[in-house]
């Protein structure tokens, strides 16, 4: 069963308008169904293997294409890195938008000599697991996240509707986001994310990257979902597995090149106070840190240890992904003291900051927006806007004079 991708529009527009279009994202994020569903009845479909050269595409790039028409889906084109260069001199020859779409599952080799080989010919397309909103089907023609940042004093008047939720706040964490996890039986679940996890380990890791211990990567995986939402410490990842910070490092940048983590910067600007400049890490899926935490149900998540980074990796994942259809997109941050004080996410839009707190309690509390204030205080100069609270809770409430909880499962607006 096929569910709308909120940046299907996002898509056919950059179709019309570049010759070349990568989608990249993590394995069964539902790249290749997407190019399907948009280019499927006029584009052929070549989907390439690590082992076998597929039509001789490796051999002979410019045979292969010879005998193709455009467009035409290359799926996983990291497995044919000879394309590149030919792809490059077709287009050079004739800019017509559209001609050639492609999917990546890794951010370097390939990919990246896409991106230095194809400058201003190829535009990215980042596809992650499914957003709140797809995951309950529902269609707006406004997320929530930019109706805020174009106009916060009519969001805040003007509350907009929860989503249809088919799950529990624990369920939808548990199973996570990739899109087969949406329609397996519970029971099923696990396994499937077992699988997920031992093909990345075995096979892409193997495949893509230098790593000669791969069940010692496997541990240094189920670390990395136990600190999700933390800021980054390197030395720490060394010191509990027995490698050191620069081993960390490296393997830290293959979860990012891979889609598994991905990082947040830390927002400096010219504060007196002193403050941390490390970033925070999340695992990219919140049903892969239950899986690789041994998480045994949903039940289970709300007493665990893992309860509040959980809920935090969810919402900001989603944000990214809300974020990702916005051009150009606002810029990304967290902000933390040394002396502890911290705003979960920072959006910087067109000069004015929108600051946002991640609470797992169902009544968030006036202490529960110090960490904005804090940063109102030692910003005094900047603009910050009315900032928001995402919690459980029921309705939005209005929790200061300038900061406001809004309901996790909020939709879009009309």
């Amino acid at each position: 069963m096929y569910i709308s991708r909120i940046q299907t529009d996002h898509l056919h527009d950059l179709a019309r308008t570049f010759p070349v279009v990568v989608v990249t994202g993590a394995r069964q994020v539902g790249k290749t169904t997407l190019l399907r569903k948009v280019f499927g009845k006029k584009a052929d479909l070549i989907v390439f293997d690590p082992v076998e050269d597929v039509e001789n595409a490796r051999r002979d790039p410019e045979l292969f294409l010879d005998n193709r028409k455009t467009p035409l889906i290359l799926d996983e084109i990291q497995y044919a890195p000879e394309l590149v260069a030919a792809i490059k001199r077709r287009v050079d020859r004739n800019r017509k938008p559209g001609q050639f779409l492609l999917t990546g599952s890794q951010q370097w080799g390939v990919l990246k000599t896409l991106a230095e080989s194809l400058a201003g010919r190829a535009v990215f397309l980042d596809l992650e697991g499914f957003c709140l909103a797809e995951t309950t089907r529902a269609r707006w023609p406004k997320s929530w996240l930019a109706a805020w940042l174009s106009d916060p004093g009519r969001f805040v008047k003007r509350a907009p509707r929860r989503l249809a939720m088919k799950r529990t706040l624990y369920e939808q964490l548990w199973r996570g986001w990739l899109p087969e996890a949406q329609f397996l039986p519970l029971k099923a679940v696990p396994d499937f994310q077992a699988a997920y996890q031992r093909t990345y380990v075995e096979r892409d890791v193997r495949l893509l990257a230098d790593v000669s211990d791969t069940q010692l990567f496997g541990r240094f995986v189920r670390l990395a979902a136990a600190l999700t939402a933390q800021e980054i410490n390197h030395s720490q990842f060394g010191r509990e597995l027995g490698i050191t910070p620069q081993t960390a490092k490296r393997w830290l940048d293959i979860l990012v090149a891979t889609f598994q983590w991905f990082e947040v910067s830390a927002f400096h600007g010219n504060a007196i106070k002193r403050l941390s400049g490390k970033p925070k890490g999340y695992i990219a899926d919140t049903g892969a840190a239950c899986a690789l935490q041994a998480i045994s149900n949903p039940t289970v998540i709300g007493g665990h240890p893992l309860w509040g980074p959980l809920f935090e990796t969810a919402v900001m994942s989603d944000i990214r992904k809300q974020l990702s259809i916005l051009s150009p997109k606002p810029n990304l941050y967290h902000w933390r003291t040394l002396a502890g004080a911290e705003v979960d996410i920072l959006l910087e839009h067109n000069g004015v900051f929108f600051p946002i707190e991640v609470k797992g309690a169902s009544r968030p509390q006036r202490h529960d927006v110090s960490g904005i204030k804090a940063f109102r205080e030692t910003y005094p100069h900047l603009k910050i806007e009315r900032g928001l609270v995402i919690a459980p809770c029921e309705r939005m409430l209005q929790i200061t004079e300038q900061d406001y909880a809004l309901p996790w499962d909020t939709g879009g607006t009309k």
